[in-house]
């Protein structure tokens, strides 16, 4: 059995206990060290793969290549909205850098 020493992401230390659990199920610990910015925390913070940045590179990529959104959001197991969410992110920012090029 290997025992992995759980460290705190924002100050690595290493003081921490135990502070119940998510709604998901998973356990929440909490730093005990004072000068940490953060006071609680849970080793997988992302579990909606929506929220990775790898995940939202797919969606512009499948759009790019022709997918609709109901193909993207059922192959990468995200919700409709969260696609069309990301690609107008995606649209507003491009829109703001042509908008920048012109202007200089």
């Amino acid at each position: 059995m290997a025992i992995i020493p759980v460290r705190c992401p924002h100050c690595h230390g290493c003081d921490l206990s135990k502070f119940g659990k998510t709604r998901t199920g998973k356990q929440r610990y909490a730093c005990n060290n004072r000068e940490c910015p953060y006071h609680t925390f849970t080793l997988e913070p992302h579990a909606y793969p929506g929220r990775r940045q790898e995940v939202k590179a797919q969606i512009v990529d499948m759009a790019v290549n022709g997918s609709g959104i109901r193909d993207t959001a059922r192959v990468l197991g995200v919700s409709t909205s969260t696609v069309i969410h990301e690609l107008k992110k995606r649209r507003k920012t491009r829109e703001r850098e042509s908008s920048s090029v012109s202007n200089a």
